[in-house]
């Protein structure tokens, strides 16, 4: 999802590669690991004063096994400060528009989220800052935009390659391996990782890059997001037009050309949905330069605040999980 402005190839052509083998900059999606935690963890994971903390505690669990498994150099918990940006819903009114569980005066209202998960989030704000983890949102802008900015400015500089953790595979469009950026995708549970990269996209998706990731998505839309596509073209359809045509631009020139390559039935869908894919870019492509300030995205090795976590770990019966990650982030000293 990139703002209009952004060049989304411009990222992977900057800066000079890492050193090899150099320790990640690892990004979190950090909603969409809570609500995997939320919705796998059962809610029978209790306070002492019977408050639901599965999401918490399935989250702290999730980043203490990364943190031991990929020991990355700097971690950022990247947030959503608004989840349904204005310049998108401007673009195209029906963004996440059925994901709207109420009207907010002066936003686009607030997201239908579980009673249960929603009361966790402050909790999870908590244990994030007493620990020392860096947790980063930008408002107008997506926890995507965020995790697009930090990736493009880690390219730019070259210092250490990128792994974003995330159950969304809006974020496959980032993945670069000239750029060293790749996509952690949990499946089971984030000891059980589907690394994808360009080899990985294309086995599974059959584009090539992660831009021709974003291309397909524009074509084919995406009904969980209330992005309707092309009628008729579907994932397999869009990628058979890209690999003809190379990219969406190449594709909606060749409607405009009366290129025999595409059929009469394509070019109608294709000239049908022309105001949708005159907008569509700007709210499928990831934001590369939100208005972002310094990161301190260090890993912490203790916990910035060890009085305010212990009494966090006491009040929410999190005393395992909260050790779990401390031992995890002391390992990488």
């Amino acid at each position: 999802m990139s703002d209009a402005s952004t060049d989304p190839a411009s990222a992977s052509t900057a800066g000079a590669a890492p050193p090899s083998g150099a320790a990640p900059l690892l990004l979190l999606d950090t909603a969409s690991l809570y609500f995997r935690a939320f919705f796998g963890v059962p809610d029978s994971v209790k306070a002492p004063d019977g408050t639901p903390v599965n999401a918490v505690r399935g989250l702290v669990d999730m980043i203490a096994t990364l943190v031991a498994d990929r020991r990355p150099a700097r971690l950022v918990a990247c947030w959503d400060d608004d989840w349904r940006p204005a310049f998108r819903v401007e673009a195209i009114g029906s963004y996440k528009a059925h994901r709207v569980a109420e009207e907010v005066p002066g936003t686009t209202g607030r997201e239908e989220v579980p009673e249960k998960l929603l009361a966790q989030v402050p909790v999870i704000v908590e244990v994030l800052a007493a620990v020392g983890i860096a947790r980063v949102g930008c408002p107008g802008y997506e926890a995507d935009d965020v995790i697009g900015t930090l990736a493009a400015r880690e390219v730019a500089a070259g210092t250490a390659p990128v792994e974003i953790v995330t159950g969304d595979r809006d974020l496959f469009q980032l993945v670069d391996d000239a750029a060293h950026v790749r996509v952690l995708y949990p499946t089971k549970g984030v000891k059980d990782l589907d690394v994808i990269d360009q080899a990985r996209l294309a086995e599974k998706y059959g584009v090539p890059t992660g831009q021709a990731y974003a291309d397909m998505a524009v074509l084919r839309g995406d009904p969980s997001d209330g992005l309707p596509g092309v009628r008729g073209i579907g994932e397999k359809t869009a990628v058979a037009l890209l690999d003809r045509y190379g990219d969406l631009a190449g594709v909606l020139a060749a409607r405009d050309s009366g290129d025999r390559g595409l059929t009469a039935t394509q070019r109608t869908r294709l000239t049908e949905a022309s105001d949708y894919l005159d907008v569509a870019p700007t709210v499928v492509h990831v934001v590369r330069d939100a208005p972002l300030g310094e990161v301190a995205d260090v890993v912490p090795s203790v916990p910035t605040d060890p009085v305010a976590l212990d009494a966090l770990a006491e009040r929410w019966g999190l005393r395992s999980s909260v050790d779990r990650l401390l031992t995890a982030l002391s390992g990488l000293r």
